[in-house]
């Protein structure tokens, strides 16, 4: 084999040892929103939990710091189904198997910037592992809503809590963690 040859398929030479190590699954992805710091706070402990590769979404012009202010906005945003538009990008979708989707719940659904992030990637034989921060409304018609924008993927088993509890749902995560098949 020639010396060319040989380092174009060093790089997936090198992927496949790394998936077999892991029992032939690839490492996942936390993909997440948070305005408040609590949706993050549930994305860092996943991350942890699960070793895998880490992606916050940012929106191309953040929302305003006023609670009230940004309330209003989200729900004119939800109401037209707008895709706000993003700084983010998911580079190897390809690379996961697996991806953990993080969100605030806004009226009731997923924030604008996962919505765009969803309707730009195509999920297609991926599984979309939910986690939501709220404050008494959990899932919403989120959960639907996802499905709607991700009709080929696997949606598996999420996880929700109050935000004001967020930095303190290690537990709670593991143990959810626990019962998913990924």
């Amino acid at each position: 084999m020639k010396r060319s040859e040989f380092l174009k398929i060093l790089p997936a030479a090198a992927a496949a040892t790394s998936a077999l190590a892991q029992g032939g699954k690839k490492k996942p992805l936390v993909v997440y929103y948070s305005w408040s710091g609590n949706t993050r706070s549930v994305a860092e402990f996943i991350r942890e939990f699960t070793n895998a590769d880490i992606l916050e979404v940012l929106p191309s012009e953040p929302y305003p710091a006023s609670y009230r202010s940004t309330v209003e906005i989200a729900k004119k945003e939800n109401a037209a189904e707008f895709k706000r538009p993003i700084k983010t990008k998911i580079e190897k979708l390809a690379d996961y198997d697996a991806v953990f989707v993080g969100s605030p719940n806004w009226w009731g659904t997923i924030s604008g910037p996962i919505r765009t992030l969803l309707c730009g990637h195509d999920f297609s034989s991926k599984k979309i592992i939910p986690f939501m921060t709220h404050e008494g409304s959990r899932f919403g018609y989120s959960l639907s809503e996802i499905k709607k924008i991700c009709p080929k993927a696997e949606l598996l088993q999420g996880f929700e809590t109050r935000g004001g509890s967020a930095k303190n749902s290690a537990d709670s995560i593991k143990k959810w963690l626990s019962t998913l098949s990924i």
